[in-house]
């Protein structure tokens, strides 16, 4: 059956060409040009998801290089321009090349906006001491108030508590330059009490410590005067300057670790001052050794200083010891006290020793 079909179709074949032709472009072509394009769209779906996952990963690996490089980057920054602070300081060392330094970071700060008092990362067992001048920037910053052992406390030239002795540079005139915090918002200090006198002083001089100040060494500079007026007194000056320092921005600061009355010689401790007591004493001790009344030989007495021993001198007069006082031969706490030792009661004499003919009892030294 299918033969003969087959047969027929072929007898056909000529005559039905062209209508199958026909209906197979209208038909069975577009079907299979849209199956075409299905499956490459399948394919390119596949390999864009294999495509996409590579490039996830590569964006993943990229983000982390680029995050090591802005890091690198931000270290680098911080190192320069710490590296220019240190070279301020550098210059800062050379300008005051006189004294010795200790360099500090400062480690916190009283609340505000400005660095009006301060902690830094040094103290006693670096040789940090109480009124040692702090110096940062182009000049100065402070006064050390407060030491511990590995931290100070510094209260700066803007504090309201701050107040020293200022000197023009060019002319020698000196001022009191003081502290306040509602003026340095407008980044300027006031000086005041400077004579008028015929030196000229002009905007932009140079205001440094002055000679006369008490706790400020000398020299170092301040600001720059930014006004000045005469007084309704008529016989002072006084204005504003602009300090040198940047007191919203400090890191690192220059400790000299000299303090002025060290410089001068007038830091005088309790130790020196009490120096020669000793001594007093014992130049008092041998001027008042001397010899026995009657036997010649040197008195003791329960210090180790000179008194009769026994008996009283010829005229009758108490003997003199070694604090000058007058007192018995055998009176142990060299105490005056008529009468000899033995008049008290058995067994104890008139200044308190113990049994009749025991050693007198010792008097400190110096008394």
């Amino acid at each position: 059956m299918v033969c003969i079909l087959l047969m027929l179709l072929s007898v056909f074949y000529e005559k039905t060409a062209g209508p199958f032709k026909v209906l197979a472009n209208l038909t069975v072509i577009p079907m299979q040009q849209g199956f075409n394009k299905v499956g490459s769209l399948l394919i390119d779906v596949s390999e864009n998801f294999g495509t996409l996952e590579e490039a996830r990963k590569l964006n993943k690996s990229l983000q982390a290089q680029i995050d090591e490089l802005i890091m690198q980057n931000n270290n680098l920054q911080e190192e320069k321009y710490e590296l220019e602070r240190l070279r301020e300081l550098y210059k800062l060392d050379q300008n005051y090349a006189e004294y010795e330094k200790v360099g500090a970071r400062v480690i916190s700060k009283d609340p505000g906006n400005w660095f009006s008092s301060f902690t830094i990362d040094k103290g006693s067992l670096n040789g940090i001491r109480v009124d040692m001048n702090v110096i940062a920037g182009s000049g100065l910053v402070g006064i050390v108030t407060e030491v511990g052992p590995t931290w100070a406390t510094v209260r700066s030239i803007i504090d309201d508590s701050s107040n020293m002795g200022g000197m023009v540079l060019s002319t020698s005139d000196t001022c009191i330059v003081r502290g306040d915090l509602s003026l340095i918002n407008d980044g300027k200090m006031r000086f005041e009490q400077m004579e008028n006198n015929d030196n000229k002083v002009e905007v932009g001089e140079q205001i440094v410590t002055s000679h006369i100040s008490d706790k400020y060494l000398q020299g170092i500079l301040i600001g720059y005067v930014s006004e000045v007026q005469v007084d309704s007194n008529n016989l002072t000056r006084s204005g504003y300057l602009t300090p040198v320092v940047n007191f919203k921005k400090l890191q690192e600061v220059l400790v000299i670790t000299k303090t002025k009355a060290e410089l001068t010689g007038t830091d005088v401790t309790q130790e020196d001052a009490g120096a020669a007591e000793p001594a007093g004493a014992e130049a008092g001790g041998d001027a008042g050794g001397g010899t026995d009344a009657e036997g010649g030989q040197p008195a003791e007495n329960g210090a180790g200083e000179g008194a009769p021993s026994g008996n009283e001198p010829a005229n009758g007069q108490p003997a003199e010891n070694g604090a000058g006082e007058s007192a018995p031969s055998e009176n142990g706490a060299g105490q005056g006290a008529p009468g000899d030792a033995a008049a008290g009661p058995e067994g104890t004499d008139s200044g308190g020793e113990g049994p009749s003919g025991a050693p007198p009892a010792d008097v400190p030294e110096g008394e």
